[in-house]
């Protein structure tokens, strides 16, 4: 398999109620990659996601998951991919040991209690395993999570969200194990809202009200918003904002801690646009975009599908 994309899909169409919230998405991920899914609430990444593990069934479109047609072979694709959803989907009156060996009935497998101990010992969960899953703290219940996502040694590995309201310790922790799985070959389709996560991944897909609109690394992505960049730093700079939204050539103004970010595609209207406030207290040095910069660009220059 190894070269061949893992996910190679195209023309993915899904509605409801009359809303189209998946609209001709085609995406392909080689094997051992990381990918990044990235948009607003409601730009349809879950349903995508559904789609690809069989969970769902598009409206239109092809390709394949794992060299299985996404739709005539939904279940077989079911039985080979890992799913993380959203929300803590476990049993909470069950301890960590059993909610293991229940998943791994249901995934018939075999050797049970040596894999439920192989997954506990890699994951750090050993010395916890009697402990009611109820009970564990968000980060600890993210590795249970990711435990029984992988208990079943799946090629591919789909997570919506994984690290919502989860400690920034413990997101690093989770990404070091989602490399250590890449590295030994898994495949990886991860939607999130942090930026520090989209820029571990080896590439990004960031969808906006069901359409596929930017695709490729981070240094990519970046280059493809030719956005241009000025730090807008001094005392009440962030006062400036307003003001500036409203000139000709911003496209965007975000504050960054003590400093302020405005952006444009168009060099020169940017920079006559910030021409006036080139004087004390304020002080302005162009910097390269940030990935956040563009994701702001992107979601502001979108039309929301359901208004």
């Amino acid at each position: 398999m190894s070269g061949q994309p893992v996910i190679d899909v195209h023309g993915l169409n899904k509605s409801f109620g009359g809303k189209k919230v998946v609209d001709d998405v085609s995406i392909q991920v080689a094997e051992g990659r990381i990918c990044g899914f990235l948009g607003p609430n409601g730009s349809g990444k879950t349903t995508t996601l559904r789609m690809l593990c069989g969970l769902l069934t598009p409206d239109s479109g092809s390709g394949t998951c794992l060299g299985l047609d996404i739709i005539k072979d939904a279940n077989a694709i079911k039985r080979r991919t890992g799913y993380m959803t959203q929300r803590f989907s476990l049993y909470e009156d069950l301890t960590i040991a059993e909610n293991l060996m229940f998943a791994a009935r249901v995934h018939g497998l075999d050797d049970r209690p040596g894999r439920v101990d192989r997954a506990l010992e890699r994951l750090g969960l050993a010395g916890r395993r009697d402990q009611l899953a109820g009970t564990l703290s968000g980060g600890w219940k993210q590795r249970l999570a990711l435990a029984s996502a992988t208990l079943h040694e799946p090629r591919l590995l789909l997570l919506d969200e994984p690290t919502a309201g989860v400690d920034p310790k413990a997101r690093r922790t989770f990404w070091d194990e989602i490399h250590a799985l890449s590295r030994e070959g898994l495949t990886v389709l991860v939607s999130t809202h942090y930026m520090d996560e989209a820029e571990r991944c080896h590439e990004i897909a960031y969808i906006s009200y069901g359409r596929l609109i930017a695709r490729g690394t981070a240094e990519e992505v970046i280059a493809g918003s030719h956005l241009v960049t000025f730090n807008g730093e001094g005392s009440d700079v962030d006062s400036l904002a307003d003001e500036l939204k409203s000139r000709p050539g911003v496209e965007m103004v975000a504050p960054f801690g003590a400093s302020l970010h405005v952006s444009g595609t168009d060099r020169a209207a940017l920079e006559a646009a910030i021409a006036p406030y080139r004087r004390e207290p304020f002080r302005w040095t162009q910097v390269e975009p940030t990935l956040e910069d563009v994701f702001i660009q992107l979601m502001e220059a979108s039309q929301d599908n359901f208004q």
